[in-house]
This record gives structure tokens, sequence and C-alpha cells, in this order.
């Protein structure tokens, strides 16, 4: 081993610096001057230790599954928890369900009851979001020989959508529920009482017309009510949701935003067809005048 003096200690360390600085830019002078050669430098290192990276990537990959796995074991349990707490509802849901269908078959021998005929219905497609003189409307697309007919009703796999008001020879457009022109009897379902749902052109339409001493719960089931005989009875609508200013809307069940396959249903209903010219139109023509 080899013994400096302390002075000779003393200047390598001074020059150990200096020496550093001048070797990272002549680094970077030969990065500059060849680019091809630091490429195939860092090229070669990089397939020198490619056989080394492989070897270490398969126990970590290993591991990484593990971890994953035991990540997916914690879900698991936590979802079958869910599960089993879910099944334990549904089961008490079913006897439920069952014991009220019992129940209503008894009734219905009583009473001698006759069930309503099944509506007939044909299945389209929405095409487009029609606008013009409504502002909340969609447009069908039906086949040459449809059978579909003015104040037919219109459902998703929700709820009401709203109803035919115009029939083409291969399209016809429906007047939503949301509509400034659309009016519904409905019926709250726990009180039962009546009321009219107004649209507004906003997402959601709005309750009026309720019974004196008679409040819509929050979340309270709207159906629609079989008055007038514009629509059957029952058919789902939504639920009561009030607004920051104590206004009730109903959050409708059927996605009126993305409508994409409906049912139109023949009820053989002859109540109110809404009227071929908007009353918007009108009252546009009211504020011109």
């Amino acid at each position: 081993m080899i013994r400096l003096s302390v002075p000779a200690r003393q200047a390598l360390e001074r020059l150990t610096l200096p020496v550093l600085v001048v070797a990272a830019f002549a680094m970077m002078l030969l990065g500059k001057a060849d680019v091809v050669l630091v490429e195939r430098a860092r090229m070669g290192l990089a397939d020198a230790l490619a056989p080394i990276y492989a070897m270490a990537s398969q126990p970590l990959g290993h591991v990484r599954g593990w971890v994953a796995e035991a990540y997916g074991l914690i879900d698991m349990r936590a979802e079958n928890a869910r599960l089993r707490d879910e099944n334990q509802r549904m089961r008490r849901w079913q006897s439920i369900a069952l014991a009220l269908d019992a129940e209503n078959q008894r009734l219905r021998a009583n009473l001698n009851w006759m069930p309503d005929p099944a509506p007939e219905f044909v299945t389209a497609r929405v095409v487009a979001d029609a606008g013009g003189v409504y502002a909340r409307a969609v447009l069908l697309a039906l086949g040459p020989n449809h059978t579909v007919a003015k104040g037919q009703i219109v459902l998703d796999e929700r709820g009401l959508v709203g109803r035919v008001t115009e029939v083409g020879a291969r399209t016809a457009r429906v007047l939503l529920l949301t509509d400034l022109n659309s009016r519904i009897p409905v019926i709250l379902e726990a009180s039962r009482a009546r009321a009219i749902l107004v649209g507004a052109n906003g997402a959601r339409p709005r309750l009026m017309y309720w019974p004196e001493g008679v409040t819509p719960a929050e979340g309270e089931r709207i159906v629609t009510s079989a008055d007038a005989h514009a629509f059957p009875a029952n058919l789902p609508i939504g639920t009561v949701r009030y607004t920051a200013s104590k206004v009730a809307e109903v959050q409708t069940d059927a996605l009126l935003d993305k409508l994409e396959i409906v049912r139109i249903f023949d009820y053989g209903l002859h109540g109110i067809v809404p009227p071929e010219a908007p009353a918007r139109s009108a009252a546009a023509g009211d504020r011109k005048r």
C-alpha cells in the first residue's frame, strides 16, 4: 500500500472536484459531438443488463401477482359480506312478496276479478333529439308497415317516457314528460292523492295541483292515473324531490337524457292527444303581439 504524505493527499483532494467537473464536461461534449456513439454505448449497456432485468422481473412479477391476489382476497371478503347482507334483505323481501302475491290471488278469486288484457307494443330506436316545435322530444325510427298512432304511450325499461304526438311513414315523434306542453294526471302512491305532472323544459317535471291537506313526501313514488282516459293507471313515473326553494319536482325513473330503445304501447285509450301546435309557440306569438 502506497502511503502519501499529508501535502500530497491535500493536493489530490483539491484536484478531485476539478477533475470530476472536467470529466463531466468532457462527457457532455462527447455526447454532443457524437450522438451515434453515445446511443450505441447506451444501447450496449441496456443489452448487457437485459438478461439481469429479465431474471429479476420474474420474481418481481410473482411478488406483484401475490400482492394483487392478497388485495383481491381482501376485496372479495368484503364483497362476500356485502352480498350476504343483500341476500338476507332479498330473502326478507321475497317472503313479503310471496305473502302479498298469495293474498292478492285470494282477493282476486273472491272478487271474481278479470285481469286487463296485455297491451300490444312495438319496439323502436331513438335516432335523434327531434327538438323543433317542442323543446323536449325525440324521434323514433319505425318500420314501413308500423301500426303506431298518435296518443300511444312510450316507456323505456324503467318507466314512462311520454306519448306519441306525430306519426310518419317511417318515424314518430314522442313528446317527453319533461316538455312544457306535457300534462299528465298522476297519483301519489303513498297517500293515493291525485295531482298533475307538468313539464317545465328542465331535467325534472313539476308536481302541481294536489288536494288541500295533502303534502307530497320526499321520495314518495308517483304513478300515472287513469283520469281522462289519457293514460293507464299505475305506470311508474318517478319519485318526489324538493328543490332548495321547496318546489315539488319528480325525478323520473326513465333515463330521458340517455334514451336508446323504447317501447310504444297501445292501451286502446282515446283520451287527450297533444295538439298539433304546441302551447309554447302560441305563447311566443302572444308575446310578439
